[in-house]
């Protein structure tokens, strides 16, 4: 063999090497993005009256102890702390997934008896939908086409997959494998030339560097510093804010009471 042809099959072997390793990279990102944007929609519906509350109790505490010394400092903190407060939020707002059209919801009821609740909406999805969901990745992955249709046809197909695992459709996600598996499978991999797999390594590692940007991004915002907080157990991080905020609330309620009682 010559050195040109050893060459070629060496860059061949870079290549392929290249595309997995981007693979593995892209789908550890969307698994992130993912449990971000879910935690980042649980936090606001779950603990969001929380903060409001906090909000309103910290102003109603500034404004009572300007009340009592009338030193200007203190009205000015009030004034503040009032400013920054948001409308205070309904019952049914407070209370969102407690009330129904006919009193307390089938969850409240079930609480209040010691029955049985049904399982919080999760910020993770389960480990089979993760299996499920990696694995049809790494099959169907736009990377991996040789050609345009190809790629075309893939792409359409991954978006459907992300949209299953963002639900965590477990279900969806099998049915997706079962189509994939009985779809039209890719040609074999004829042989490249060596400035196309020039070209397509520079490709990838345009697309490392720009998915690297979008990981930092998640990982610096403020959702994904407190899920990296938790990496094995999100869902249990969102229960302790929530039993963190409320031991607040009760401090704030206590002190506005000594600030207003006689």
């Amino acid at each position: 063999m010559s050195d040109d042809v050893q060459g070629e099959v060496r860059l061949g072997r870079a290549v392929r090497a290249a595309e997995q390793a981007l693979i593995e990279f892209e789908i550890a990102v969307e698994t992130f993005r993912v449990e971000v944007e879910n935690f980042s929609r649980l936090h606001h519906q779950k603990l969001g009256p929380m903060y409001t509350r906090l909000d309103e109790l910290d102003a109603l505490i500034a404004e009572a102890r300007a009340a009592r010394t009338g030193d200007p400092e203190d009205l000015r903190k009030a004034a503040e702390a009032r400013s920054l407060v948001m409308p205070m939020p309904g019952v049914d707002e407070l209370f969102h997934d407690w009330l129904g059209s006919d009193g307390v919801s089938d969850d409240a009821a079930a609480m209040l008896t010691g029955q049985s609740v049904r399982p919080p909406e999760r910020v993770r999805p389960s480990d089979e939908a993760r299996k499920r969901y990696r694995e049809l990745v790494r099959q169907a992955h736009p990377d991996l086409a040789r050609d345009d249709a190809e790629r075309q046809r893939r792409d359409a197909f991954i978006v459907r997959v992300n949209a299953a695992y963002a639900r965590g459709d477990e279900a969806e996600l099998g049915a997706l494998a079962e189509e994939w598996a009985a779809g039209p499978q890719p040609e074999e991999q004829r042989p490249t030339e060596a400035e196309e797999l020039y070209a397509r390594l520079e490709w990838l590692a345009r697309r490392k560097e720009l998915l690297a940007l979008v990981a930092a991004e998640l990982e610096e915002s403020a959702i994904g510093a407190m899920l990296k907080m938790a990496p094995d157990d999100p869902d249990r991080l969102l229960e302790e804010i929530a039993e963190q905020l409320l031991s607040q609330v009760a401090d704030r309620e206590r002190e506005l009471a000594e600030l207003t009682g006689p």
